[in-house]
């Protein structure tokens, strides 16, 4: 045989191969299709190849949503995958929220997607509240400390039950603000006691305390109960502060008697230079006096 006539048969051989290859790959897809009633034809299967989306995400996707009775077209998945968008996880986001009847929509989903939120994570928390725990070991905090009026300080932890709030998952501050603003709310409760013993025999007080005050507003959680956890003594920084405070006032009124005591050594310095300077006057006018009598002797004015 001619060896261009190889090189042809080769060649036509690997585009069979690869032709084969694909066919089988998108009749699989296909069959799942049929059976499962998700109504995407063979040539669909090839075209959405074609725009460069993920055919085996599209099927998996389309198939969940016929289980599950949710109306979808195929061109609305498509479209939010190639903007970008978590196509199984807005499908499964949305399953899961109808069977809870939480309200959402397709529309709203996606853009919760594309803003870059977990849209499948808060619709579990908003079925299933999660429990958050303040402060936050993993910022290096294991306590929320705070002084009663007594001087007392007080070391507490406190878990948040929280769940999503849909409506504000876009634009709504994350878990840090909860925990920041819990933690506020706590050390102003404890802050406003007037003994710490208050707040030992009673910590559901700080709870009911923090719980009014709306701390959940602008956030993407709704704050469902506030539990104090744990409160411990700590040190009695009343007692230390004044000790600091003495320990200071020591040291002022030390400095100030050393500035007393170098003024009376000037001052003392300083009359001792006027009596020096006074002899030496009094000696320089002892000196003229002879001076004088001689002076008078040669004029006549001292007769002898």
């Amino acid at each position: 045989m001619h060896p261009l006539v190889i090189f042809g048969i080769v060649i036509l051989g690997i585009i069979l191969l690869i032709t084969f290859g694909v066919l089988v790959s998108f009749f699989s897809l296909w069959i799942q299709c049929k059976t499962t009633g998700a109504k995407i034809g063979f040539l669909d299967l090839i075209f959405i190849k074609l725009r460069k989306v993920n055919v085996g995400t599209i099927v998996r996707a389309k198939i969940l949503t016929v289980q599950a009775g949710l109306p979808m077209s195929t061109r609305k998945l498509e479209n939010h995958f190639l903007q970008g968008g978590n196509v199984t996880n807005v499908v499964k986001a949305l399953i899961a929220a109808g069977k809870a009847d939480l309200g959402l929509d397709w529309k709203t989903a996606t853009g919760m997607d594309l803003a870059g939120r977990d849209i499948l994570g808060a619709v579990r928390r908003s079925v299933d509240p999660e429990v958050i725990v303040c402060p936050d070991p993993e910022r290096g905090r294991d306590t929320i400390d705070a002084v009663a009026m007594d001087g007392i300080q007080l070391k507490a932890k406190a878990s948040v039950t929280v769940r999503t709030n849909l409506s504000q998952l876009i634009g709504g501050a994350t878990e840090e603000t909860i925990i920041a603003r819990v933690g506020e709310g706590i050390v102003t409760a404890i802050g406003s006691a007037k003994t710490h013993k208050e707040i030992l025999e009673n910590p559901d007080a700080i709870s009911k305390q923090v719980m009014g005050k709306g701390l959940d507003a602008g956030t993407a959680f709704e704050i469902l109960s506030i539990d104090i956890a744990d409160v411990d003594v700590g040190e009695n920084i009343g007692a230390k502060l004044m000790v600091d405070q003495a320990a200071s006032d020591k040291k002022v009124a030390q400095a100030q008697a050393e500035k007393q005591r170098t003024l009376a050594v000037a001052r003392e310095q300083a009359m001792k230079a006027i009596t020096q300077e006074n002899r030496a006057k009094v000696v320089l006018a002892e000196a003229e006096v002879p001076k004088a009598i001689a002076a008078a002797f040669r004029k006549g004015n001292l007769g002898i």
